[in-house]
């Protein structure tokens, strides 16, 4: 079955850190991305998120991140597979909220 506890790496080098998954499926962690378009420096935003406890192992999940570094806020989607060779990979679509400063630029603020 899919464990999400532990460290992640994605393609890009981002990091995530998820500490434990309760037995109703929540956990929280850390996220650690490589890459931003902010002007701050980056730092490690917290993570909260939750996930089905599916028997197969194949479980949906998903985790909000609260960048500290910026006035923005990414939600992640996705599943957890389980390799042939045994290694757990997981397979996400996110969504980026960035603050603007007006209704009119809203059209803009969400990648």
């Amino acid at each position: 079955p899919c464990n999400l506890t532990g460290w992640w790496k994605n393609d890009l080098g981002s990091k995530m850190q998820v500490l434990k998954v309760g037995n109703n499926g929540t956990f929280s962690g850390e996220y650690h991305t490589a890459v931003s378009s902010a002007k701050n420096p980056i730092q490690p935003s917290p993570l909260f998120g939750s996930q089905h406890l599916d028997e197969d192992g194949q479980c949906t999940f998903g985790f909000t991140v609260n960048w500290k570094f910026s006035d923005s806020t990414a939600v992640f989607v996705g599943q957890c597979f389980s390799g042939d060779d045994g290694k757990e990979v997981l397979h996400t679509s996110w969504l980026l909220r960035e603050k603007v400063s007006s209704e009119p630029d809203d059209w803009k603020a969400t990648r």
